[in-house]
């Protein structure tokens, strides 16, 4: 039985016990779902028939704006070289021609090596020394 399965028979329990009991917010105070969400399947359930109470397909959104692959790997790549630098930094490099002319705003380039985990300069130094990243000095308290 699939994760659809189960849903769409739980959906369809919801009913049956409400039906049974003739008490709508008691058969959902039972299975632990708001009335507004029982109400919401009925309506459907009465406008399109039983096959409304299935789970919906869900898919990934399509982002147009989203930054290439390519142009990640470079991002990364780059920070990798130079870890030292800064989101700033690495965009205003990767905007010059020798690095390609690649245009990305220093917003960009952070989210870039957060999205990869190297969003501080002891992360991307300690990927390059091939050691974990030191944890933050404990402060001693007086």
């Amino acid at each position: 039985m699939t994760d659809d399965d189960a849903l769409f028979r739980f959906r369809v329990r919801v009913f049956a016990v409400a039906e049974e009991l003739g008490n709508v917010r008691a058969a959902c105070r039972m299975f632990g779902i708001h009335p507004s969400t029982f109400y919401r399947w009925r309506r459907q359930l009465l406008r399109i028939g039983m096959e409304s109470l299935r789970p919906r397909e869900r898919r990934m959104p399509k982002m147009p704006n989203a930054t290439s692959p390519f142009i990640e790997q470079r991002v990364v790549a780059f920070s990798l070289g130079h870890p030292g630098f800064g989101p700033n930094r690495i965009a205003a490099e990767l905007a010059r021609p020798v690095w390609g002319g690649i245009r990305l705003s220093p917003n960009g380039v952070w989210l870039i090596l957060r999205r990869h985990g190297l969003n501080t300069r002891a992360r991307r130094l300690g990927l390059i020394a091939g050691h974990s990243v030191p944890r933050e000095p404990i402060e001693d308290r007086v």
